[in-house]
């Protein structure tokens, strides 16, 4: 009997990896070529790993999932967001506190978003996941940097004109006033925006299967938010139908003690741990069932 095996990419955008040139389209004469806002080192090789293990075990993937990262450039993460002390917009990968705003040393450009933005800091640091990072403006809604990487698109194209599926694809990260790290649910939840709270539809789609092979950007951030909050949400016996595809996601640059902590902790919990070579096996196995 042919099994439920389920592949969850995620974020596997442009704006994610670090593109050799040829990856990347020529723009306007001043500006050269369009280059990723945010590259993860190691993202341009995973991503050819998530294609190459789509096209050879495609028969054998039952589900594809793909979450797509989808952000305004105003964002309560990106800089045009805030001032410093000096009225002056702050820089990328600036972090920013509670106690930061309070004291003035931070503030949004708009005064009258003062109270709504401290109780969104204030809820994020008591939950004890991140304190606020401001990231360069990346994923914008309409932009190049959202796209998927093109290997990785040609290959779910592949996979869905052999009439395995239809890809599932998860936007995340529509709501300027929270970050969203994970597929799951944003970090802070917005009551009036379903978007941000538990996508049970996609907790369902996975805990259906038999196996979810995990992979994509970042190992340090979204790939680790988002299977944190799946090992939250399914049935604590089946921790070991998830797996993680080491050689498919890498760590943002600084947050590579955080990624290998975070793998650690997924192992002592029972998921799995294993490289794409390792488990494509599994994949032509079930292709013949």
């Amino acid at each position: 009997m042919k099994r439920n095996l389920h592949l969850l990419v995620i974020d596997p955008q442009n704006d994610f990896c670090d593109l050799p040139e040829g990856y990347r389209p020529a723009d306007a004469p001043a500006s050269g070529r369009n280059a990723p806002a945010l590259p993860v080192p190691g993202a341009h090789a995973d991503m050819l790993n998530v294609a190459e293990l789509v096209n050879r075990g495609r028969a054998g993937l039952s589900g594809i999932s793909v979450t797509i990262d989808s952000h305004h450039r105003l964002d309560i993460a990106h800089p045009g967001f805030w001032t410093d002390g000096a009225k002056q917009e702050v820089h990328p990968f600036t972090q920013i506190t509670a106690a930061d705003v309070r004291a003035g040393r931070y503030l949004p450009r708009d005064p009258a978003a003062l109270p709504r933005v401290l109780n969104y800091l204030e809820t994020l640091e008591a939950a004890g996941r991140y304190s606020l990072m401001v990231w360069p403006v990346h994923c914008e809604i309409g932009s190049w940097g959202r796209q998927v990487h093109a290997d990785v698109q040609a290959a779910l194209n592949h996979w869905e004109n052999g009439g395995h599926g239809k890809v599932d694809r998860v936007i995340k990260g529509t709501n300027p006033w929270t970050e969203h790290y994970s597929a799951i649910q944003a970090e802070v939840p917005d009551d009036d925006d379903e978007a941000t709270q538990l996508n049970g539809a996609l907790i369902e789609v996975l805990s259906s299967a038999d196996r979810v092979f995990i992979t994509g950007e970042a190992g340090s951030h979204c790939v680790k938010a988002t299977t944190e909050h799946l090992v939250a949400n399914v049935d604590q016996r089946h921790l070991s139908k998830l797996v993680l595809l080491t050689d498919c996601m890498s760590a943002v640059t600084g947050y590579d003690a955080q990624f290998l902590a975070f793998i650690e902790d997924m192992k002592a919990r029972g998921v799995q741990v294993a490289k794409a070579a390792e488990i494509l096996p599994e994949l032509l196995a079930n292709a013949k069932s």
